[in-house]
């Protein structure tokens, strides 16, 4: 048992990372956010002095190829989604297979990833880990493993299986050490944001 920590020792003693090492990647394609390009939204911060939040948008390719870097070197990727739909939490399945909607009265209500934002059809909702990905022979992403914070009874004792078109649509944010990007996206990151509206999805989580 630990006693008698302040925040800096604990920091010192259990993390001991540069925490300035890791950047928020972010996946939105809208025609408001050009890819390779940095943004930080209006009020979000909310530490005096604090570092900003600033998210470089990149290509749903890129943006996954940052994650996989990250999980092959043995460390988990914090990660922001859309955690309603197409969830099924007693199995922890996440998958544009699990729930036929569009059947429920014969019309087809599929957005693409753009138009879901645009629209305000979805979000970034909630936060988890990605602890492991399985990978085709091409080096392709097939399905993510997740770690959740709902407790044992939820998935397979807290853990769920993402698909990786589920990913491709609702997965929006990143946090990966900056040296799993490649030389280009690591200058990119540091350019100065654009502001974009308090209301932004981008900033929905942080």
């Amino acid at each position: 048992m630990e006693k008698n920590l302040t925040p800096k020792s604990f920091f010192a003693k259990f993390i001991d990372q540069d925490l300035e090492d890791y950047v928020s990647i972010i996946n939105a394609p809208t025609d408001d956010k050009p890819y390779g390009k940095t943004y930080t939204i209006e009020n979000l911060g909310n530490v005096v002095g604090g570092r900003q939040v600033k998210h470089l948008n990149l290509k749903l390719d890129q943006f996954k190829q940052a994650a996989i870097n990250q999980l092959k070197d043995g460390q988990s990727v914090w990660f922001g989604v859309d955690m309603g739909p197409q969830v099924d939490r007693q199995t922890g399945i996440m998958s544009l297979k699990n729930f036929a909607v569009s059947d429920t009265f014969g019309i087809d209500i599929d957005l693409t990833k753009a138009q879901q934002l645009d629209y305000g059809d979805s979000m970034m909702t909630h936060a988890m880990v990605l602890t492991g990905v399985d990978l085709d022979e091409q080096g392709k992403p097939l399905r993510w493993k997740v770690e959740n914070s709902w407790g044992d009874k939820a998935g397979k004792k807290g853990y769920f299986i993402m698909s990786d078109d589920w990913m491709s649509l609702y997965a929006y944010q990143v946090v990966v050490n900056k040296k799993y990007l490649s030389e280009d996206l690591q200058k990119a990151q540091t350019q100065v944001p654009k502001v974009l509206d308090p209301w932004d999805p981008m900033g929905a989580l942080a």
